[in-house]
């Protein structure tokens, strides 16, 4: 499974570190990139998009941006991916 990048630098989503604090200006900030996956299409339902980050791989529908999203560690994504190129 390969993907695609989605969106623009505007749209990546921003997280405060927790290291960061609103009381002095040294404020750091991550964001993550989502990346459709070339399995997926505008005309199906079946529409998944992918963010990695160091330790977790963020899953949610494509369809549903704001809606429920999946976090798997590396070894977990790996297997699932393993098993997909596999079997799927």
């Amino acid at each position: 499974m390969t993907t695609e990048p989605t969106g623009s630098a505007a749209e990546l989503n921003w997280f405060k570190s927790s290291y960061s604090s609103n009381e002095s200006a040294e404020c750091v900030e991550v964001a993550i990139a989502w990346r459709k996956s070339s399995h997926s299409s505008n005309e199906s339902a079946d529409c998944v998009e992918v963010a990695t980050c160091p330790d977790t791989v963020h899953v949610r529908d494509s369809k549903d941006p704001e809606g429920t999203q999946l976090a798997f560690g590396p070894a977990e994504w790996a297997a699932f991916v393993s098993y997909a190129a596999e079997y799927i």
